[in-house]
């Protein structure tokens, strides 16, 4: 009769008997090794310990295009940024291609290290755990919070308004997660979080209630990608969905 000892690394290769494999979504996770991603970081680090900010959009790719300009009026999106956070002291936060781990580790190096407490941060993440990370929605969703909440410890006195995942067009297993996260995000994540807002601005994509490919620059791109990140058009609307809630927050005026 075989001793257990003998059987255990069979167990092993197969990953029964094994802990389970640790959730990535909530692990800090740096990029400093891709030269772009490593120089925005060194910039927006340069840019934080000079400036004083009142707003702060943290997030990936999608909150990095506001920093574009054309020439093509789908990718035109930095009017709309100056119309709305010109005059508000905003920063932006967007590194493409970031996930919850990547914005966790920013988050742990530096980019929290603001010379006054911003009165704002906007909060638009999760996309990515769906693509390369390839985390789902339950894995997702307490990376999400461990962002918010590392917010709310450093600064106690800062609003967060955390958008829901944008819809896309990629897979309908993506499809399926980003539906289930911001159903969980919607209703469980304000609980205890009483500085905290949440806002589902899936609309400024879609039509009929479905992603629209109209909405998505990635269309235009050649070669074309998946539909995923809005045209500039789709995210003025964005900024407008949620303008009330800013100038809410800030005490400012709606812009």
């Amino acid at each position: 009769m075989r001793s257990r000892l003998s059987v255990l690394p069979i167990l092993a290769l197969l990953g029964l008997g094994a802990a389970a494999p640790a959730n990535i979504a909530i692990q800090p996770v740096s990029r400093m090794d891709t030269p772009w991603w490593h120089q925005r970081f060194a910039d927006k680090q340069a840019e934080i310990v000079r400036g004083r900010f009142d707003v702060v959009w943290l997030g990936d790719s999608i909150t990095q295009n506001w920093e574009r300009n054309g020439p093509e009026a789908w990718r035109d999106f930095a009017p709309t940024w100056q119309h709305y956070y010109g005059d508000r002291h905003a920063i932006n936060l967007g590194f493409k291609g970031d996930s919850t781990c990547h914005v966790l580790w920013r988050l742990a190096h530096g980019e929290l290290d603001f010379r006054a407490p911003p009165r704002l941060f906007v909060v638009l993440i999760g996309a990515n755990n769906f693509g390369h990370v390839h985390t789902n929605a339950g894995q997702t969703y307490p990376g999400i919070v461990r962002i918010v909440d590392a917010i709310h410890a450093r600064f106690p006195s800062s609003h967060v308004l955390l958008l829901g995942v944008l819809p896309s067009i990629r897979s309908a297993w993506v499809t399926a997660n980003t539906r289930q996260l911001n159903r969980a995000l919607q209703g469980d994540i304000r609980q205890g979080r009483p500085w905290l807002r949440y806002a589902d601005v899936g609309a400024a994509v879609e039509r009929d209630g479905a992603p629209d490919p109209s909405r998505f620059l990635d269309p235009h791109l050649l070669p074309p990608d998946p539909p995923l990140h809005p045209t500039a058009a789709a995210q003025e609307t964005i900024a407008r969905m949620i303008e009330p809630t800013v100038a809410d927050l800030l005490g400012d005026r709606r812009h």
